[in-house]
């Protein structure tokens, strides 16, 4: 191509969480293919800051309480001065704010709806509904979702026209992620006990991930040689201490707040578990599936379509406690079912959900958007996304 296609991108905050990760990781991956642009509707967020100081432009539109809709004026003054081609809003408010923006900008720039996760309980308003099929659905030249639970819902809940809305899943770098060469010396230099058995959780204390049902649920299952890693922070880490002092199993959890070493962590546990109330496509949960590890997952959202149910990993009832425990002591108490279950896990992984996939398929999105050629090795312009001998 003659020149990088000019694309923005249009998030919430560039913290660490899915939707930001992917934009982080489609720019690192696509390099001078692309030359972006991040906008930010509330603020920067430490991703943000980061891309910002390697060179990437990051602009904070300071959004107000509600409705503000003099985000979409400054989006469109945006575009028109960086001349954005491709618009790729990733959730639904980002989306909501550029599909306004797009009509008033010069060139008038192609748009894409990404769907991530989805609130819980998952309501819509019949106005809100009917103003998305009859409005925002014919804004969006391409809409898409990260896993099927997600794009069912695009339709079913918000209203967006079912047959156009594509699956694009999320991926990982499965090659940063494996089983340790020697677990002994790795759990030695963690600080953790060589002799012990781990169960990892890793995720922001905060209610839609339910990890009171996790401590209730470990705190019942009968391991007695099993610790519990609790990886992250948020609003709930006081209380959860609180409750795992209370259930009496303080001295077998260890809250380790947020980590730098995440793959580490994952290498040197036994199992991985995911207690949400709801959720779409986890990054951690894929990233534990490349480690190796077993997982337990609620039954909710997109972890069915990951986690195959006795091939991967084992599902419970969201809020279930009791259904945790059982499945926790079924793992730990069933020879070999820990190596089996993990070992399916990253084969899987590494078929279905690597990032380079997920990349080169909105790659292939911008270009075509963009209206732009490839050439073949004779000079001859062939459409994007045509198959090349």
């Amino acid at each position: 191509m003659s020149r990088p296609i000019r694309v923005g991108f249009v998030v919430h905050v560039m913290q660490v969480a899915g939707a930001e990760v992917l934009v982080r990781e489609t720019i690192r991956h696509l390099g001078s293919e692309i030359e972006p642009t991040i906008f930010c509707l509330d603020a920067i967020g430490t991703i943000g800051e980061d891309l910002s100081k390697q060179g990437v432009p990051v602009v904070c539109l300071n959004r107000k309480p509600g409705w503000d809709f003099s985000v979409s004026r400054q989006l469109a003054r945006e575009f028109t001065a960086r001349r954005i081609e491709v618009v790729h809003a990733h959730q639904y408010t980002p989306f909501f704010y550029s599909a306004f923006a797009k009509w008033f900008a010069r060139p008038v720039p192609k748009l894409i709806l990404t769907e991530h996760g989805r609130h819980y309980p998952d309501i819509v308003a019949p106005k809100r509904r009917a103003f998305n099929r009859l409005i925002l659905d014919r804004c969006a030249d391409e809409v898409n979702a990260c896993i099927g639970f997600s794009a069912r819902a695009l339709s079913r809940i918000d209203g967006f026209r079912g047959h156009r809305i594509r699956v694009i899943e999320n991926g990982i770098e499965v090659e940063n992620y494996g089983p340790p060469a020697d677990r002994t010396a790795l759990r030695t230099r963690l600080g953790l006990d060589p002799a012990k058995r781990y169960l990892i959780h890793v995720a922001r204390h905060h209610p839609v991930k339910d990890q009171a049902t996790l401590l209730r649920g470990f705190a019942g299952a009968a391991v007695p040689d099993l610790k519990l890693l609790m990886v992250g922070d948020g609003p709930l880490r006081n209380d959860l201490e609180a409750l795992s002092r209370e259930l009496g199993i303080a001295d077998r959890v260890r809250f380790l707040g947020i980590r730098r070493d995440v793959a580490d962590l994952l290498s040197a546990a036994d199992a991985f578990v995911l207690t949400s109330v709801s959720e779409a496509a986890s990054l951690t949960l894929l990233e534990a599936m490349a480690t190796g590890l077993p997982v337990i997952v609620t039954a909710v959202g997109g972890n069915p379509e990951i986690v195959r149910e006795g091939i991967d990993g084992l599902h419970v009832p969201r809020g279930d406690s009791t259904a945790c425990a059982a499945a926790i002591a079924k793992l730990f108490n069933t020879p070999g079912l820990i190596a089996e279950l993990g070992a399916n896990a990253r084969r899987r992984v590494r078929e279905k959900y690597r990032l380079e996939q997920t990349t080169a398929a909105y790659f292939e999105l911008y270009r075509r958007l963009a209206g732009r050629m490839i050439h073949t090795e004779r000079g001859t312009p062939v459409p994007c996304g045509t198959q090349i001998p």
